[in-house]
C-alpha cells in the first residue's frame, strides 16, 4: 500500500520566491532565512518522495472571488506556474499525479469530505515557492522537480474559512485515503501558509513570535488540542493572514501518531523573523516504524 513517510512545513512568502529568481539569496537581508532551509534540501534529496501532496492556498490566481472551493483538490496530469501580475516564475511545470490524486478524492468524499476537483488549473507562489525552499532551483540542465505533487488548495482567503478541527480531521482522511491506495508508493504531505503576518489595517506588519513558537510546539506535541483553537485567536495573536496554519493541521492529521502510532521524530525545526514583514515558521517531521 503507499503510505505517508513525512510531513513538512513552510512558510510560502511571494517575496522569498522574488528572491531566488532575483538571485538575492546571498544578499545579508535574505541569507540567513535561506540558510535554514540548508538541511531541508539536503533532507530531500536522502528521503526522496515518490509523491508529495501538497497543501497551500490560492491567492485569486486558479479561484477568483466569483468562486471559492473550501478544499480542493488537483487532479490533472500536469500544472504550469502562474502569472500573478509580473509574469509567471520561472520554475519548472509541475507534474501531477492523477491516479492518486482521483483516488484521495474518492476516498475522501466518501469518508464525508465535500472536494472540488479541479481538472485544470495554474498555481501559484502559495505551492512553488515551498518546492524552491526544499528542493532548490532546478538547473536549467534538468529542469524539473524531484518528484509529482498533487496540490491540495484550502480557501483562507474569503471567510468563512474551514476549522482548524476540520482541517486536523480532514488530514486523517487523506492518510486513510493513501494508505488505501494499491500501489506501494511513498508519499510526503505538506502544510504550507503563515506563520504570523498581517497586510492591511492599523496591524500591517504584524508579527508575534512568542504565540509562532507556541503554536510549533503544540503543532509536535499537541496537535489535537492546537485543533481546537479558534479562529478568533489566530486573527489576534498571529494577524488576519495567520489564518493560514490552519493548512498545517491537514498535514498534521496526516501523522501516524493520531492514529495510535508512534510520536513523529522532529528532523529539522527553524523560524526566522522577518521576511517581507512576515514570521517564517519551518518544521520536518518523520512517521516512526
Amino acid at each position: 500500500m503507499a503510505r505517508i513517510t513525512a510531513s513538512v512545513y513552510t512558510s510560502h512568502v511571494p517575496a522569498i520566491g522574488a528572491a531566488l529568481d532575483l538571485g538575492k539569496s546571498h544578499e545579508p537581508y535574505w541569507q540567513p532565512l535561506f540558510a535554514g532551509y540548508d538541511f531541508s534540501k539536503q533532507w530531500m534529496k536522502d528521503n526522496k518522495p515518490d509523491v508529495i501532496f501538497l497543501v497551500y492556498n490560492d491567492h485569486a490566481t486558479a479561484f477568483s472571488l466569483d468562486m471559492i472551493p473550501t478544499f480542493a483538490i488537483g487532479t490533472a496530469d500536469s500544472y504550469q506556474p502562474a502569472d500573478e501580475g509580473w509574469g509567471p516564475r520561472p520554475v519548472p511545470t509541475v507534474i501531477g499525479h492523477a491516479p492518486l490524486a482521483s483516488h484521495i478524492a474518492q476516498s475522501v468524499i466518501q469518508q464525508d469530505f465535500d472536494l472540488t476537483i479541479v481538472n485544470k488549473m495554474d498555481v501559484d507562489h502559495g505551492l512553488t515557492v515551498p518546492l524552491s525552499l526544499m528542493c532548490g532551483q532546478p538547473p536549467q540542465s534538468d529542469f524539473r522537480w524531484p518528484c509529482p505533487v498533487i496540490p491540495f488548495a484550502v480557501n483562507v482567503v474569503q471567510y468563512p474559512v474551514p476549522s482548524g478541527r476540520r482541517c486536523f480531521m480532514l488530514g486523517q482522511a487523506i492518510r486513510r485515503a493513501v494508505e488505501s491506495y494499491d500501489e506501494d508508493i511513498n508519499v510526503h504531505i505538506w502544510g504550507t501558509g503563515g506563520m504570523s503576518h498581517q497586510l492591511q489595517g492599523p496591524r500591517a506588519g504584524l508579527i508575534n513570535a512568542e504565540w509562532d513558537n507556541k503554536f510549533l510546539d503544540r503543532l509536535i506535541a499537541d496537535p489535537d488540542g492546537l485543533s481546537k483553537v479558534p479562529h478568533i485567536d489566530y486573527v489576534r495573536e498571529a494577524g488576519s493572514e495567520g489564518i493560514e496554519l490552519v493548512m498545517w493541521l491537514i498535514a498534521r492529521g496526516a501523522m501516524a501518531d493520531v492514529a495510535g502510532g508512534k510520536p513523529p521524530k522532529v528532523a529539522h525545526r527553524f523560524f526566522h523573523v522577518p521576511a517581507s514583514n512576515t514570521a517564517v515558521g519551518h518544521l520536518i517531521l518523520e512517521n516512526q516504524q
